[in-house]
């Protein structure tokens, strides 16, 4: 025994071949130590990519993460020497994200149950709607209730902020849209109309695309989609084409909307005169959600970790750069969830077909959600599971259980690395993605959690519910 573990310490090779997530080659393929593990392997890549600086990457062998040097590996999982050995090299977050592992304070102030929370783009601002026809806005800084806005005259169902943090935008039952000034909390100019029937979602042009913000989309139950001008405070176009209820909409990074319906289709429009592009069929039932790879720099534009202030044309700079980065070569993904139990992976850019049906889920697929770095898919389902799959491939990567009710709604760590959960079953669920491993368990609420989200700059976590109230929890 000892003579071999002398030997392998002589210099034992593998042929190994480093490829980017997409599958293109970094140089050709090349003997290193079997010794060499992702330290080693950290050094040679960014040689490789002659990066000025040392960048931060993670390793994989066949979607598995490589924590332990090669010849450990090939060893562990009996796999030849003779044989070309593929390592797949992913770009890390340069900052890392404490897990939150307590509750800071418990906020009373909604009179009913708390439907969707949203931290703003540069995560120093929190909003909720309840659905005691209110929006509030809380300080942070003191946890306390802030202001409450008052212009629904039912359920406020969506809540978005626009992604340069000047404007924060609700839809309610009722079909009307509010407009608020976060700094005074005031209703700017009256609620705007032409929906029938209660919104189902909201989403904001990316402001790489335009700065300041003015434009954003709503969807509804009454079979379309609307563009609104919140300067013009109107109805720009009308998306009218499915059948049945527009469930979800959002607004790409490269200008095109996406509605998923009821009709079981997803639609996508071009946002000048609203023509209906292309349409992506393949669902059995109704589509409940849609994600994008690059949701996370579309959300919060020029924000970043450092927390720099910059003027509408700085910004739209900043925020072009980032979204090209977190792009890459590679072509926007969309990512679907239905009530048909599946979910499809598609690059609606490239081709009308899917690149990949998720199968697994045992009931249906009630929220998807991609990670900051598009590596990964988060999906929640009422089968009490959450399901972690490959950004890329889609490939099925692992699931989550520990849930004992259906798991209404997902979110990311700024950094990639860990995924929280909201459920029925009262609690929140923070996962870790490396070890693909329950992290935290936070009881808390009386009741259902409905929503939940992951401040941007990652250092809160803030959950609302049946129970009235909302939840910050910290680190």
């Amino acid at each position: 025994m000892n003579m071999e573990t002398s030997q392998a310490g002589m210099g034992n090779t593998v042929m190994c071949l480093l490829t980017d997530p997409e599958g293109t080659n970094l140089g050709s393929a090349m003997y290193i130590p079997q010794t060499a593990g992702p330290l080693q392997l950290t050094q040679l890549v960014n040689k490789f990519l002659n990066n000025e600086e040392m960048l931060p990457y993670s390793f994989y062998v066949s979607d598995e993460e490589l924590l332990v040097p090669v010849g450990t590996y090939l060893e562990k999982n009996k796999v030849s020497v003779e044989k070309v050995l593929t390592i797949v090299y992913q770009q890390q977050a340069v900052f890392r994200i404490r897990p939150v592992n307590r509750c800071s304070q418990t906020i009373a102030g909604h009179a009913e149950a708390v439907l969707c929370v949203s931290f703003s783009p540069d995560g120093k601002q929190l909003a909720s709607g309840s659905g005691d026809t209110t929006v509030r806005l809380w300080d942070l800084n003191t946890e306390t209730p802030l202001f409450t806005c008052k212009g629904h005259r039912n359920w406020v169902l969506s809540i978005a902020w626009s992604p340069d943090g000047k404007h924060l935008v609700s839809g309610s039952k009722s079909g009307e849209i509010c407009c608020w000034n976060p700094k005074k909390g005031e209703l700017d100019g009256s609620p705007l109309t032409g929906h029938k029937k209660w919104i189902t979602g909201i989403s904001w042009e990316p402001v790489h695309l335009s700065s300041p913000c003015r434009r954003f989309v709503t969807s509804s139950k009454d079979g379309d989609a609307r563009i609104w001008d919140v300067t013009l405070k109107k109805s720009l176009i009308c998306l009218s084409g499915h059948t049945l209820a527009v469930t979800c909409v959002k607004w790409g990074g490269d200008g095109i909307i996406y509605t998923g319906s009821q009709d079981c289709t997803i639609k996508m429009w071009e946002t000048t005169q609203g023509k209906l592009i292309r349409e992506l069929k393949g669902h059995g039932h109704w589509v409940n959600s849609l994600a994008l790879s690059t949701e996370y720099v579309l959300r919060t534009g020029a924000f970043d970790h450092t927390g720099r202030q910059y003027s509408p044309n700085e910004e739209m700079k900043k925020a072009l750069e980032r979204y090209n980065q977190t792009k890459g070569d590679s072509p926007e993904r969309l990512v679907s969830g239905s009530d048909d139990f599946t979910m499809f992976l598609w690059e609606p850019s490239v081709s009308k077909q899917p690149k990949k049906r998720l199968t697994g889920h045992q009931q249906l697929v009630n929220h998807v959600y991609f990670s900051p770095d598009g590596k990964w898919i988060a999906s929640a389902s009422f089968d009490r599971s959450v399901r972690l799959w490959n950004g890329v491939t889609g490939q099925f990567v692992t699931a989550f259980r520990g849930h004992v009710g259906p798991v209404y709604q997902v979110s990311w760590s700024a950094d990639s690395r860990l995924l929280l959960s909201g459920s029925k079953d009262s609690t929140l669920k923070i996962w870790e993605i490396r070890t693909k491993t329950l992290k935290q368990d936070l009881p808390g609420h009386a009741d259902e959690v409905f929503a939940v989200d992951w401040s941007p700059d990652g250092e809160k976590v803030v959950s609302g519910g049946k129970d009235k109230v909302l939840k910050l929890w910290k680190g």
